[in-house]
């Protein structure tokens, strides 16, 4: 994983995102992963942007999705490409939904636990701050660890 000071070529942001940083520099990360070595190197990377930093990203999927996550440097804004899409968040214990189709977008605050459903074949755009995110397995409970708090619709 790396930094590239300049593109000239086009690039596709499912596979290559690109960094947002001080300065208003707008880096790709060639070679970026899932994975935990690839995240950290990519965090390492960018630390000199501190907060301000934001990747960009298109993510494509079909169904629901299979980890909360929350952003507590800042905001996240998602915006749908094609199809329709599902914004959960956990605000204060209960769900509020917010259904998205092409060209339509939602901010999730920081520090606001979120998962993100796609309702059939469905594309998104995230503007992330990636600082500090978590991520936490999908279950039948929403991410707080509140006891007795299942969502319904989340139910095996």
């Amino acid at each position: 994983m790396k930094l590239i000071n300049h593109e000239h070529n086009a690039m596709d942001l499912r596979t290559t995102p690109v960094h947002l940083g001080l300065g208003s520099r707008a880096k790709p990360v060639e070679g970026f992963a899932w994975d935990p070595e690839v995240l950290q190197a990519y965090s390492a990377a960018v630390a000199a942007d501190g907060a301000e930093g934001r990747m960009v990203m298109i993510f494509d999927g079909d169904g629901r999705g299979d980890h909360w996550e929350s952003h507590p440097a800042g905001d996240e804004l998602v915006v749908c490409l094609s199809g329709s899409v599902t914004v959960t968040r956990d605000v204060d214990g209960a769900p509020d939904r917010i259904l998205l189709g092409p060209g339509e977008a939602t901010i999730n605050p920081a520090g606001v636990w979120h998962v993100v459903d796609m309702e059939g074949p469905a594309s998104i755009l995230a503007v992330t701050a990636g600082l500090g995110t978590e991520h936490r397995p999908r279950t039948d409970t929403r991410p707080t660890g509140r006891v007795g708090t299942p969502d319904p619709e989340e139910a095996p």
